[in-house]
This record gives C-alpha cells, sequence and structure tokens, in this order.
C-alpha cells in the first residue's frame, strides 16, 4: 500500500511539474566564439562607435523565464524573470571564483493586467526590470534605457497612443559611497501622424537623494537633479519595407553627458561639477532593404558642454553600416564598416580628438533568410585603426595602432 501511495504521490509531483514547465514562456540571448588578433586574443575597441560585428571578444547571455500565474475575469497576474552573463572566451571554465565571469539578477518582477476597469490593457508592475530600452543594434546601444528596481504602470490609452509612467531606481558609486538616484520616467506612444509613421515622447528626470553625510563631506553637493527629454518618430514604407527613426534627445547637469557617450540616461558622478552641463543628440536609423540586399546604419550627431569639470565642449560623430547580400535562404555575406570622431575642447584652451575606424567582412548561415534572422553562424575578419591624435598605440599590448581581428561567433535570440 505504501509503495503504491509513494508512487501515486510521484506520479502526481511529477504530472504538475511537467503542466507547470509547459506554461512557461522561455526566452533568451547569448553571443559567443572563438578569435585571435594580429597579436593575441580577439580586441574589441569603441564598440557604440564603431560597430560591434567583429568587435566583440566576450560570451554574454541571458536566460528569461515568465509565466502567467493567475488569469480570471479579465485579469492576470504573471513574473517574469532573467539570469545574465559575462565572460571572457579564454577557456570553457571561467567562473565567478576566479573572477573571469560574472553572474546578475537582471530581471525578476510581476506583472498585472486588467487591474483598472476603466483601461483593462494597462499593465501594473513591481520588481527588477529592463524597462522599455530603446535599442540601436548594430552598435550594441541603448539610447533610452532607465532600468533597475522600480514600478509603474502602462499602456494608460488616451487617444490613439498610450501614457506609460515609471519609478525606476539607478544608483551609482563615487570613491565607494553608494549615491541614491530615483528616476521618474513619463511617455506617451503610439501616436500616429500620418500613414506609417509612428511617434513617443517622453521625460526622465533624475533625482539626487544623498544622505546628510553625504552633503557635508561633499561628495556630492555640487550634483543637481536632471532630466532627459525624448522625442523620436519613426516611418515605415509599405511598399519599399524601407523603415526609418529619428531621435531627439536633450539632457542637463548630470545627465548631459550621455549625449556624448552613447548613453541611455545614466546619472554621472565621475566628472565632477556638472551643475551647468547641457547637452542634445540626433540619432537616425535605418533599414533600406531592395530585393535580396539589405542595408542598416545608425547615425549619431551629439553635444555636451560643461559637463566635466576641465571640459569646454565635447563633439561627437559616429555612422556605422551594415550592408548584407542574402545569397540562398540561409547564407549571407556580411560587410560593416563604422568611423567615428570625438573632439574636446578644454577649459584651459587646449583640445583633444578621438577617432578611428573598423571594417569587417563576414560570411554567415542563419535560420531563415533576412537581417535579423537568428541563430547565426559567422566567420569574420575585421580591421580596427585608432586615428586620434598622439601615438594611439591601443593595440596589440599598446604597440599600435590598428589590428585585425579573425574568428568565429554565433548569436542567437528566441
Amino acid at each position: 500500500m505504501k509503495a503504491k501511495l509513494l508512487s501515486a504521490t510521484v506520479a502526481m509531483a511529477l504530472a504538475m511539474t511537467a503542466t507547470t514547465a509547459s506554461a512557461v514562456d522561455f526566452h533568451g540571448y547569448f553571443r559567443s566564439g572563438v578569435g585571435v588578433s594580429q597579436d593575441g586574443s580577439t580586441q574589441s575597441w569603441m564598440i557604440p562607435y564603431v560597430g560591434r560585428l567583429g568587435n566583440e571578444a566576450d560570451t554574454y547571455g541571458e536566460i528569461q523565464l515568465d509565466q502567467e500565474l493567475y488569469n480570471k475575469a479579465g485579469v492576470s497576474f504573471g513574473v517574469s524573470s532573467m539570469v545574465c552573463m559575462s565572460s571572457g572566451q579564454g577557456r570553457g571554465w571561467e567562473s565567478t571564483s576566479g573572477g573571469d565571469a560574472d553572474f546578475a539578477l537582471c530581471q525578476f518582477n510581476v506583472q498585472a493586467k486588467g487591474l483598472l476597469t476603466s483601461n483593462p490593457d494597462a499593465v501594473v508592475w513591481a520588481g527588477k526590470r529592463y524597462y522599455q530600452r530603446h535599442d540601436l543594434h548594430i552598435i550594441d546601444t541603448k539610447y533610452w534605457n532607465i532600468s533597475g528596481p522600480g514600478a509603474g504602470i502602462e499602456n494608460i490609452k488616451a487617444g490613439e497612443g498610450a501614457f506609460s509612467l515609471a519609478w525606476l531606481r539607478g544608483d551609482t558609486n563615487l570613491n565607494s559611497s553608494n549615491l541614491n538616484v530615483n528616476y521618474l520616467d513619463g511617455r506617451y506612444a503610439g501616436f500616429k501622424p500620418w500613414d506609417g509613421a509612428w511617434t513617443e515622447f517622453g521625460i526622465t528626470y533624475a533625482l539626487k537623494n544623498a544622505t546628510d553625510a553625504q552633503d557635508t563631506a561633499t561628495t556630492f553637493d555640487d550634483f543637481k537633479n536632471s532630466m532627459m527629454l525624448t522625442a523620436e518618430i519613426s516611418q515605415y514604407f509599405a511598399s519599399t519595407g524601407i523603415n526609418e527613426k529619428f531621435v531627439l534627445q536633450y539632457g542637463d547637469k548630470a545627465m548631459a553627458h550621455n549625449m556624448i557617450d552613447q548613453g541611455g540616461g545614466w546619472y554621472d558622478v565621475w566628472n565632477g561639477d556638472n551643475s551647468d552641463a547641457k547637452g542634445w543628440r540626433f540619432i537616425n536609423n535605418g533599414d533600406l532593404p531592395y530585393k535580396d540586399f539589405v542595408f542598416n546604419y545608425v547615425l549619431t550627431y551629439g553635444q555636451a558642454k560643461d559637463y566635466a569639470d576641465w571640459t569646454d565642449k565635447t563633439e561627437l560623430f559616429s555612422l556605422v553600416g551594415r550592408a548584407q547580400y542574402q545569397w540562398t535562404d540561409i547564407m549571407k555575406s556580411i560587410f560593416e564598416a563604422g568611423t567615428f570622431s570625438k573632439k574636446t575642447d578644454y577649459t584651459g584652451g587646449s583640445s583633444w580628438k578621438d577617432a578611428g575606424q573598423k571594417f569587417t567582412v563576414a560570411q554567415a548561415w542563419s535560420a531563415g533568410s533576412g537581417f535579423w534572422a537568428r541563430p547565426e553562424l559567422r566567420v569574420y575578419a575585421s580591421y580596427l585603426k585608432d586615428g586620434g591624435d598622439g601615438e594611439n598605440k591601443t593595440f596589440n599590448g599598446s604597440s599600435d595602432d590598428n589590428t585585425w581581428n579573425f574568428g568565429v561567433q554565433a548569436e542567437a535570440w528566441w
């Protein structure tokens, strides 16, 4: 009898486990591979300015598990979780104990839909979250990225668009002192001024919340509440498949540096007094398909003034383009080129320019055709050149101003 009862209990447990597992949504991302440079292992340099293809020397992964736990009478509750890891590509066993790998709990939150009877599609959430990040894939940059622990409500219908409101934490550290920074983020998305167009507008306001001791010690007393304004419009041309996006951003005080650092909204405490800082940025991103050919590009121009004790103005120009030709349903050839110039004028009257280029050729095989088809396997070769002021011996142990990378990489999202 005991054996039969035990067998029945185990069978029931397995059945419940199987039912639960089948209800879990499994998502993720990873990239990894093997590569060498002309002097040692693969070298990566200035990815947000010259592009990422053939310029990544890491293994990175995200594992996301989502499950709806309740759905009744139009109300649903779900839990979303994500674990992330980053390591090098030196050997198989790369652990946290050896300092070779980092693991993080990137997301863990609860989302509830249907709580507002007047707005049944609105979602109330709380927890740790990647919050509505805006991505530029080929330069691996999120130009609007206020992520972290927080709470909010999104998709509040108003007209043909919807509002989203959130409060998130983004503390920052200086000299082993942790400054509490709270972000209030408001967005309105979905207004369509004409056929094929889509817009989004938002303000991100950063509130410094220093302790009395921190202000008394003058560690953070110069820093102020700051804001970032974002306006963007996207246009899709159905007849050609062309998709264009135009973004205009403004940041002040501790948010101004994002305009020339390809940042997404981080609060700056590392460059001294930025209480008078102001900056702006223009971004143009496009997909241009033509038969078996597609071209994706990112153009960035930005300026920031008085964002550090020793700077007057910094000006950034960056252009990265990736062209792809589809030979068969699964095979493609890829070429990516990037160039940038970042010139800083200092308060003392001198100036300095960082600049450079990257060129990559790759042969790839992917699960289907199209620019965004993944998983993808690539064989690549890249040339990187540091063309800034001075000797600029950036590569190969600070002995050269240029280098070659060669390798094989896999990338997938699901």
